[in-house]
């Protein structure tokens, strides 16, 4: 029976994440700030806002995602968004020939990866065990599924809609045994959510469990940078299927793996971010705490 209080409780605390409540006060400035970036809004009527002194927010936020509200608006404006796309076109194409590897000490996730056979797929994840956990994030509630091959599933969650979040993931793969098992689980949190344990000599094993074109589609998600952004129609060009950007919008909604698998990094042609099964809210939020990632000096590195 899922008990997510009781779940959450008996998680040991994750270094470095900004709590809950932390969250939800910098969900709301993000989908003000979102909403309202055309009017430039000043500090103190977002701080007002979200009931909070504008020194206060500004720290919040600040230490949160590493931008200034005033840079958030900034960094997330149509205009920087088709910027990103104009800069991308060739960063995207270099990274398909170095695979992850970024300058300096960047290297995203680290992700190793390897496809669940046709005939798995197509059983629909029976014989397969998949080990569930709800943990902390900077992104509300991530619901963790793992399979004895690594992690096969990341969805969020925001209070009261964990229970949805698990019969949507279970929904993807109904034949397969859920367990509940925090154990299991929370050391993947722990390494996905904490940027200085990204480490290119222990990559995050994941296993994709999809159709053979989905498959293709999520590999190419994988390539694109942390910090930069690619269309849909980039997406299909790399899978050698130009004219198929509406086929690969609906693969890219069905990734299985939220964050890690970066689909909230895909943007309309126009450079507009479009919808994102987890909330447009949070994919606006992801965005701009990869950006405060990017922004940090690396260890060693002169500030």
């Amino acid at each position: 029976m899922l008990n997510i209080p009781a779940a959450l409780a008996a998680c040991e605390p994750m270094p470095l994440l900004t709590p809950e409540a932390d969250y939800e006060i910098v969900r709301r400035a993000i989908e003000f700030l979102s909403e309202r970036w055309r009017e430039q809004p000043s500090l103190e009527r977002v701080a007002k806002h979200v009931g909070m002194n504008p020194l206060s927010l500004q720290k919040l936020f600040t230490r949160w995602c590493g931008l200034s509200p005033k840079a958030f608006i900034q960094a997330l404006t149509l205009d920087h968004a088709r910027a990103l796309l104009a800069a991308d076109a060739s960063i995207l194409d270099t990274s398909y020939e170095v695979g992850l590897s970024g300058p300096g000490r960047l290297h995203d996730l680290f992700v190793t990866h390897e496809a669940m056979s046709p005939g798995a797929y197509k059983a629909r994840g029976e014989g397969v065990i998949m080990k569930w956990g709800f943990h902390g994030s900077p992104f509300g509630y991530a619901l963790i599924m793992v399979s004895d091959r690594g992690l096969a599933g990341l969805a969020f969650a925001d209070p009261g809609e964990e229970r949805a979040a698990l019969l949507d993931m279970q929904s993807r793969f109904p034949c397969a045994t859920y367990e509940e098992d925090q154990q299991a689980t929370a050391p993947y949190a722990a390494r996905i959510f904490e940027p200085s344990r990204w480490r290119e000599d222990t990559p995050l094993r994941i296993v994709l469990i999809g159709s053979d074109f989905e498959v293709r589609v999520w590999e190419t998600l994988l390539s694109v940078p942390l910090g930069h952004a690619a269309t849909y129609s980039q997406i299909a060009e790399k899978v050698a299927n130009p004219k198929a950007a509406r086929a690969v919008g609906a693969a890219v909604g069905r990734n299985p793996i939220s964050f890690v698998v970066p689909c909230h990094r895909i943007l309309g042609k126009s450079g507009a971010l479009t919808g994102y099964h987890w909330g447009l809210t949070r994919k606006r939020a992801i965005l701009g705490w990869e950006q405060g990632v990017v922004s940090q000096p690396a260890e060693g590195d002169e500030a």
